[in-house]
């Protein structure tokens, strides 16, 4: 790799730190293609990304970012995760290390809160943003549809007596 190649690598994971809310700092040591792919696929299905950089170069693209307090936290081999969701990254990191002993989530920061691995095991254990907004919504559209039963339930009820009266009348 150039010393240009560098200078892009640096300037490209600066911007993916300026336009990230989580990073999830993760040491791997013999994971194999099949097992990194696996992680990236799932990553990219939950919309976050996975990737290996070179300590070095990553430590120079968090200077003047938000994230600026991971630098410490690379040694040996690592990986960054990241997401714009403060949840997926964590809970695909989380759910993946659990199943596969070659991956350690060693911390991160979510907004620039720097996190421990427990940190982050508590955030993977939150609901996804998808979540959180279908559960929003429902809380919202539970009042509307009570409301719609009980504007309905009146017409419904004068409906019945006066089948009720109607069945009288043909029976006598």
């Amino acid at each position: 790799m150039d010393r240009s190649q560098k200078e892009q690598l640096v300037a490209d994971l600066n911007k993916t730190f300026g336009e990230t809310s989580l990073v999830v700092v993760t040491q791997q040591s013999g994971m194999t293609v099949a097992e990194a792919s696996d992680l990236r696929r799932k990553m990219r299905e939950a919309g976050a990304r996975y990737r290996v950089s070179k300590n070095r170069l990553t430590r120079r693209a968090l200077e003047g970012t938000k994230f600026e307090a991971l630098q410490a936290l690379f040694t040996g081999p690592t990986a960054i995760a990241v997401s714009e969701d403060p949840v997926a990254a964590a809970k695909i990191c989380v759910e993946f290390a659990k199943g596969n002993e070659k991956l350690t989530v060693v911390g991160g920061s979510l907004n620039g809160e720097l996190l421990d691995a427990a940190g982050i095991g508590s955030l993977a254990k939150l609901p996804s943003l998808d979540q959180l907004r279908g559960k929003l919504i429902g809380v919202l559209q539970a009042p509307a549809t009570k409301l719609a039963g009980v504007a309905q339930a009146p017409a419904a009820k004068l409906a019945r007596v006066f089948s009720a009266y109607g069945s009288q009348d043909e029976a006598a």
